[in-house]
């Protein structure tokens, strides 16, 4: 089958490699109807160390069951289902709380050779903890409309991590949140926002045809400026105060300064970028000083799904608009580039 692998910072390749097969009575085979590539994937995509045999990519995923272990119960051959980007039991003490990242028995997707369970972005894939991990939507099936299963797909991480940002963060009627970063995952944490009724939505993005979008989302204010311009605008925004929530969609250090600059004493940052830093303040100048809370992490969308799924089959959010770009399989490397070079938000890729 085909998968794809990154070797070296620029160096995406579509590989001939053998079909996934049943490791644990507790696995699943699907079957790839759709996947994506995540701005997560841009990070060693730009910095990686040089890898010979190459790391199996993509954590996104919706498709149809083609066989399951023996233990598996919730799912059957034939189903359509959304694989959230990282798997879980979902029934130990930790999913029970929410936390199906964390779940023991649980793990990620991709990687070198040898690692628990291959990439998302190849034509089949093995689903440890199927019962789990695996959410079945019934009346769908690799035929729908291209825009529902857009939809769909954004369940299996974007749009969700958009939404874990929000929930963490607090949001709620009559407050304020700002934004920081107007790709995908920005763009769902405004969708997110609005669907939790938030009165102001401030999104701070330079990219015109993304805070469009974010427009069309629900944001009510475009910030374009950065650093301690940016800050200033939203200040003003907001009558000096700050942000009450404050949406950290980036994952770099300068998204952290300016999202504590903004946030207003008593406030929240709530960080869904993957941080590419180690330290980051937190000291009286930035939340000390401040009585801000730093919440976020590693999105557990399984903990979002059962409610997600119906809101989009009857479209109340549509937050596929996210995907600018459509690739096939054995293109990708295109829309990897495309992504990189910041012409496609996102790009979906089909079989």
């Amino acid at each position: 089958m085909k998968a794809a692998y990154m070797f070296a910072p620029g160096d995406v390749r579509v590989e001939d490699v053998p079909m996934p097969t049943l490791q644990e009575p507790t696995d699943a085979i699907v079957r790839m109807v759709r996947a994506c590539v995540c701005g997560s994937d841009l990070h060693p995509y730009r910095h990686m160390t040089p890898h010979a045999e190459g790391w199996a990519m993509g954590h996104e995923m919706i498709g149809v069951v083609e066989e399951t272990g023996s233990s598996v119960t919730n799912v059957r051959k034939g189903d359509f289902v959304i694989a959230p980007f990282a798997y879980q039991d979902n029934t130990c003490e930790l999913c029970r709380e929410g936390m199906q990242t964390s779940c023991p028995k649980g793990g990620w997707y991709g990687g070198e050779e040898g690692a628990a369970a291959g990439g998302l972005q190849a034509e089949y894939a093995r689903i440890p903890q199927a019962d789990g991990s695996l959410v079945v939507v019934p009346g769908v099936t690799e035929k729908s409309p291209d825009d529902l299963l857009a939809s769909l797909l954004t369940l299996s991480d974007v749009y969700l991590t958009g939404y874990h940002a929000a929930h963490m963060g607090r949001v709620s009627a009559g407050k304020t949140v700002t934004v920081v970063g107007d790709g995908a995952v920005g763009l769902s944490a405004v969708l997110a926002s609005h669907q939790l009724g938030a009165e102001k939505i401030i999104l701070m993005g330079r990219h015109m045809e993304r805070t469009d979008l974010g427009r069309r989302f629900g944001a009510t204010d475009v910030v374009p400026e950065r650093g301690d311009e940016g800050i200033a605008k939203v200040l003003e925004l907001t009558g000096g105060l700050g942000s009450h929530v404050v949406l950290e969609a980036v994952g770099y250090m300068p998204a952290y300064v300016q999202s504590y600059g903004v946030v207003r004493p008593g406030g929240v940052i709530s960080r869904v970028g993957v941080p590419q830093y180690e330290d980051a303040p937190v000291g009286f100048g930035s939340l000390f000083g401040k009585n801000a809370t730093l919440t976020g992490g590693p999105a557990p969308v399984r903990a979002y799904l059962d409610d997600a799924v119906p809101r989009v089959l009857s479209g109340e959010i549509n937050p596929g608009l996210v995907f600018d770009k459509a690739v096939a399989l054995d293109d990708i490397a295109e829309g990897y580039k495309a992504m990189d070079t910041r012409k496609a938000l996102k790009v979906i890729v089909k079989p």
